[in-house]
C-alpha cells in the first residue's frame, strides 16, 4: 500500500472543488486508488490560558478583579 499526503492544488480544479479540507490523503491498495480529506490540526490556546482554560473569566475581568484589589490595599 502507497500512502502520501497531497496538497489540494496539485489535483485537478474539477476535483479539488469538492473537497473541503486543503490536503487529501491519497493512498493505493490492491490497484483502487482512494483519496481522503485529511483533517488539519487546528491550533490550540488552550495550554497558553492556564488557569482560565475553563472560560469561566475573561482576561478583562481577571485584570478589573486585580486592579480592585491593588485600589483596596492602599
Amino acid at each position: 500500500m502507497t500512502e502520501m499526503v497531497l496538497d489540494i492544488q496539485a489535483l485537478p480544479e474539477t476535483v479539488f472543488s469538492r473537497i473541503s479540507s486543503k490536503k487529501v490523503r491519497f493512498f493505493e491498495e490492491n490497484g483502487t486508488i482512494t483519496l481522503k480529506p485529511f483533517p488539519e490540526e487546528k491550533p490550540r490556546f488552550d495550554h497558553l490560558i492556564g488557569l482560565f482554560s475553563d472560560g469561566k473569566i475573561s482576561i478583562d475581568d481577571f485584570l478589573e478583579g486585580k486592579q480592585l484589589e491593588m485600589e483596596l490595599e492602599i
